[in-house]
């Protein structure tokens, strides 16, 4: 699957576009700052980033250009109400990749974040391997030892957010945001029903997951 960055500082802008772009068949997770933008982006993989160009602080024009000073290549995307042609000259200068002005209809975007998935997804392995577990994120399925699990969306999500950061530590709220929209009505014990049903899937021969207590959860990179 798939994974955006929303880097917008409107609340419901952000709330819509994360729902329209999770039901869509992507991952994403959102900030609100260029400062935040700057961690998560050299903190996790993306596939794509979405920013606002108009942010409190750190413009969206800076935060993108510090990005591509750290050499990152994952492809950008500017939302904007500018519609000058100096701006939007301005920021592929920068280092984006596409350039979207407000407002914008939904399929047009969803357009853009398709075409701009697939030519970073051009560039890389599709497949992920972890032990005897391998994900193939273009076709969201997995299989443990060559035995195919059947994962319905929400535990493809939760098991794509582990994998990806084997070896790491996923807190509780991130795997929440990847899995649940904001309007979303969620459980206390949301997260741990799907790990418990992911643990019996890959067992007896795919990687672990381990509840680490007050930090999240980790899949045995080994």
């Amino acid at each position: 699957m798939a994974r955006v960055l929303l880097v917008e500082d409107d609340r419901t802008l952000a709330s819509g576009l994360i729902t329209l772009i999770k039901n869509s068949g992507f991952a994403i997770d959102a900030v609100r700052s260029g400062e935040e933008a700057l961690d998560v982006a050299e903190a996790e993989p993306y596939n794509l980033i979405i920013c606002d160009v108009g942010l409190p602080g750190m413009s969206g024009f800076e935060t993108i250009r510090q990005l591509r000073a750290r050499g990152a290549t994952v492809p950008v995307l500017f939302l904007t109400a500018r519609h000058e042609r100096e701006d939007r000259i301005q920021g592929l200068d920068l280092g984006g990749d596409d350039y979207l002005g407000k407002p914008f209809d939904a399929d047009e975007l969803l357009a853009h974040i398709r075409a701009l998935v697939r030519r970073s997804a051009g560039s890389a392995s599709p497949l992920l391997r972890v032990g005897q577990l391998l994900c193939d994120f273009s076709a969201t399925s997995a299989t443990v030892a060559d035995r195919p699990l059947v994962l319905p969306r929400r535990e493809w999500s939760v098991l794509w957010a582990l994998a990806s950061r084997a070896g790491k530590v996923v807190p509780k709220e991130r795997l929440l945001s990847e899995v649940f929209d904001y309007d979303d009505p969620v459980g206390s014990n949301a997260v741990e029903v799907y790990i418990t049903r992911l643990r019996k899937k890959l067992a007896p021969d795919g990687p672990k997951i381990t509840s680490l207590r007050g930090l999240g959860y980790m899949m045995d990179a080994s």
